[in-house]
């Protein structure tokens, strides 16, 4: 068990926010961080009992910011923002998504720009450890202004309302408080506005979906070199001295990775007087590399978001408090976008490559893959489940960012619809994941079909092989794939066969700088 992370405003990042969020690491909080937090708190404190004009502390919000507030009244408008903007509609966003959510926004707030009560922090932090999950519909969000109507339920169960999740089991929130010796918190000041006024569902699901992304890559990989074997490929496209004269750095890695997980394998480079190979496998580091470049594009990005300040208005050290637009989500929206692309791509070309290994005018082997087609179908479906996800991607690759409806009577009248480009990204990675466990589900049964007795595989590739073969037998008589295809889905989000290709780079490295 790892020990806690120490939660500072500053330094999260892609990994250690999935340990939290996914994984239930526990959090504590920054001594330091906390001293920023109680500073701005008592700032925006001097703010009310001045009765200065301050928008969302002595004003309404939104297209209401001309409506004046008094300080007496001050706690009641807090609460009733969080009350009236929770308005989310659908599907409960997943565990992990709301932990996520709730890690950010603390992360945010510990910047000690929010002028946030710190009893919010401990609190919230109160929730993450005891594992407390705000129940939050997935719908609702335009991406500016903040996350507001899905960030207003997890605020509703820190005043004791709303409901929660708690060991699985849906409860009102002042129940969920009460069973765990936990009071809810009172808002004033700024508070409801600082709970709600960020980029957190964007950033929470899209950051998932990018560290599954990741894994995708590297599974994609394996299954690209199993397919490479399968069909007895060409090693040479994927050569160093290819590379160095279009260095991209994703197709460079690419194409070293395969070369080091094809390593010793006696079936490539097996078809005497064939001198290329079809784009779904020469062209393979272009494309997989191009991804990789797009996954890194995204991960800056949300990186960064992880760590800045997304609030309005900002409460600025020397006491001034400023408005400003760091709650519109476009800096996440176009590089969803982009990795939701960048990642259908991948499930693409892995379709191809089914399509390659099925087909026996391509492969040369057995009809579908199985001894005896015609009375049994072997795995011609399986290609049309792939060829129904990759056709389902590309209409959810259809960008989000590039819509806009105003709101808020056109105080609002830019927005990025960022919570669609995360959601539609978190899909397609569920949707690719399938796709690389048919591609790998093939790529063994082909090798099984093609590869004589004496015949290795390559090091490496022989070690993804054993996975598949641990967890699926070979296809004789036809059986249902949906349970192989779901099991190798499995590892690959859990990132089983993406540990086997990360050694394997992780060794290619430490060899060439020995």
């Amino acid at each position: 068990m790892k020990t806690s992370l120490i939660l500072d405003g500053h330094t999260l990042d892609l990994d250690t926010f999935v340990e939290v969020a996914r994984h239930k690491r526990k959090i504590t909080l920054s001594e330091t961080a906390l001293e920023r937090v109680n500073e701005s708190f008592a700032t925006v404190g001097r703010i009310v009992e001045s009765g200065v004009p301050t928008y969302g502390i002595s004003t309404g919000f939104g297209e209401l910011s001309r409506v004046t507030i008094k300080p007496e009244e001050n706690e009641t408008l807090q609460l009733n923002l969080i009350r009236s903007h929770a308005s989310a509609v659908g599907e409960p966003l997943a565990e992990a998504e709301v932990r996520g959510m709730m890690l950010l926004r603390l992360n945010t707030m510990l910047k000690g720009f929010s002028g946030v009560n710190p009893a919010i922090c401990r609190l919230l932090t109160e929730l993450l450890n005891r594992n407390i999950v705000p129940y939050i519909p997935e719908k609702g969000s335009l991406g500016a202004s903040g996350d507001l109507a899905n960030l207003a339920h997890m605020a509703l169960v820190l005043i004791g309302e709303g409901e929660a999740f708690v060991e699985g089991k849906k409860v009102a929130g002042i129940d969920a408080l009460s069973k765990a010796g936990l009071s809810p918190v009172r808002l004033s000041g700024k508070d409801g506005l600082a709970l709600i006024n960020g980029t957190q569902l964007i950033t929470s699901i899209g950051a998932l979906a990018l560290f599954d992304a990741f894994r995708l890559y590297e599974t994609a990989a394996g299954s690209l070199s199993l397919t490479l074997e399968a069909l007895r490929g060409i090693t040479a496209a994927f050569l160093p001295e290819v590379h160095e004269l279009r260095p991209h750095p994703g197709q460079i890695d690419t194409a070293a990775l395969v070369l080091a997980l094809v390593a010793g394998s006696d079936l490539t480079n097996s078809r005497p007087g064939d001198v290329q190979d079809a784009y779904s496998l020469r062209c393979a580091p272009q494309v997989h590399g191009a991804v990789l470049d797009a996954l890194n594009t995204c991960r800056l990005a949300i990186e960064i978001e992880m760590n800045a300040v997304n609030d309005n208005p900002l409460v600025l050290r020397d006491g001034r408090i400023l408005s400003g637009g760091h709650f519109h989500g476009e800096p996440l929206a176009l590089p969803l976008d982009y990795a939701a692309i960048a990642v259908a791509e991948l499930a693409n070309i892995a379709e191809r490559r089914i399509e390659r290994m099925v087909n026996p005018q391509l492969s040369g082997l057995p009809a579908f893959l199985t001894p005896q087609s015609g009375l049994n179908s072997g795995y011609m479906i399986p290609q049309y489940v792939a060829a129904a996800l990759v056709s389902e991607n590309k209409v959810l690759a259809h960008p989000a960012s590039v819509d806009s409806i105003p709101s808020s009577a056109n105080k609002e009248d830019h927005v990025s619809m960022g919570s669609h480009a995360a959601r539609k990204f978190s899909a397609i990675v569920k949707n690719a994941a399938y796709v690389l466990a048919i591609e790998l589900m093939v790529a063994a049964q082909a090798i099984d079909l093609g590869k004589h007795t004496d015949e290795k595989l390559g090091r490496a590739t022989n070690a993804l092989y054993d996975l598949i073969r641990t967890h699926i037998p070979t296809l004789g008589d036809d059986r249902m794939p949906a349970g192989d295809i779901e099991a190798l889905k499995v590892l690959t989000l859990d990132g089983a066969f993406a540990r086997i290709v990360s050694d394997v780079r992780e060794k290619t490295n430490e060899d060439q700088h020995r």
